[in-house]
């Protein structure tokens, strides 16, 4: 599985990042979407090797007080989801 994970985030492009947000009601502004995208393709595997060691609030200055809201509730969401898959 990991294998499967790790050529899916090697493969991840920009715009990829930007339809997932927009299909999760996320609009991200230009530096926003640079900073998620260079975020996720950073600590991918630490996140996946233990979900708790992500502090969002440590990156609240990055997003707009919306997006930050829509960004920590859909984290919730896939964690409660897929978090006893990890």
């Amino acid at each position: 599985m990991y294998n499967l994970i790790k050529r899916y985030m090697n493969n991840l492009n920009k715009d990829q990042v930007n339809q997932f947000a927009i299909k999760n009601n996320v609009n991200l502004s230009e530096q926003e979407l640079e900073f998620t995208y260079v975020f996720v393709k950073k600590n991918w595997e630490m996140i996946l090797r233990n979900p708790t060691l992500l502090k969002l609030e440590r990156y609240r200055n990055q997003f707009s007080e919306e997006n930050y809201k829509k960004i920590e509730q859909l984290i919730m969401f896939y964690y409660h989801k897929y978090g006893h898959l990890l």
